[in-house]
């Protein structure tokens, strides 16, 4: 299946609704992350879903690593302080996103699922930072 295009229209439609009633239903669960921290997240997912030659279900290490590499591909080197202002700071922060939408419903889990698979999957200092193509501290 290939991602749908939906016009600005639309998109900006969809995030009033979210911002109305999905934000709503998280923030009685969870009040850490800022709204663009889920929104983010849920592009990520879509995002590693584009990378694969069919759809199929994103474990958490590989929904850590398509943070990552969405995160360096929209934000470059300010990846980092971009997510940290979300609330973003670990990866066990996407995985706590994902469980309050799976909570709530807004996405689906297998049962071998839970928020340890994401749980350290990688360093936000080394991956942001350090593993950065062009980092400054390895020319030192």
């Amino acid at each position: 299946m290939l991602p749908v295009r939906v016009s600005l229209e639309d998109q900006l439609l969809l995030l009033e609704r979210f911002r109305d009633g999905i934000m709503d239903r998280i923030r009685t669960k969870e009040t850490r992350f800022e709204e663009d921290a889920y929104l983010f997240v849920l592009k990520a997912l879509e995002y590693s879903q584009t990378r694969l030659t069919e759809r199929r279900h994103i474990t958490g290490r590989e929904l850590a690593f398509s943070c990552r590499d969405l995160a360096l591909q929209m934000y470059g080197v300010m990846a980092q302080v971009v997510l940290e202002h979300w609330g973003v700071r670990a990866t066990s922060d996407i995985g706590d996103i994902v469980f309050v939408l799976v909570d709530l419903g807004y996405l689906i889990s297998q049962p071998t699922d839970n928020r340890a698979d994401f749980i350290a999957v990688y360093n936000f200092d080394r991956a942001f930072e350090h593993e950065y193509p062009w980092n400054a501290a390895a020319l030192v």
